[in-house]
């Protein structure tokens, strides 16, 4: 076991999960992503190393995952749920309308402004995510 596998294990115990090869294989996926991949693509990169997993066991453990809360379930409107572990700093999400790729967004000014209004109506956030959806400009 790779200190890597050591510590996925960890994850899924301490989040009441029996660690399984497919769950550590799924979370490893979802961490060493780049982009929010949909199930379907999560599902592909798991056949590349281990071509018996089936798409059931994918997404019953992307599903189980989601509830132990380890993973994110991200959904933009009429494009298929994508995934992310769950983040460590809040973040929006910005989906280019044209390719369908899907930029994190980090910012503390927005996360300072966005407790600020919610303060002046008398609550505290619980949780948020703000999606936007742009076009690329042509001359960028």
């Amino acid at each position: 076991m790779t200190a890597e596998t050591t510590d996925f294990a960890e994850a899924l115990r301490a989040a009441g999960l029996r660690v399984t090869q497919q769950r550590l294989r799924v979370l490893s996926i979802l961490m060493q992503a780049q982009d929010h991949p949909n199930a379907d693509e999560v599902f592909t990169r798991a056949r590349e190393i281990d071509g018996s997993v089936s798409f059931a066991t994918v997404y019953r453990t992307l599903s189980a995952l989601e509830e132990a809360g380890l993973i994110q379930r991200l959904s933009f409107e009429n494009e298929p749920a994508r995934f992310e572990v769950m983040p460590s700093a809040d973040h929006d999400h910005l989906v280019d309308i044209d390719t369908g790729e899907v930029i994190e967004i980090t910012s503390d000014e927005i996360n300072r402004l966005r407790a600020e209004l919610v303060a002046r109506l008398g609550y505290e956030i619980v949780s948020q995510h703000t999606l936007i959806r742009a076009r690329r400009k042509p001359d960028a």
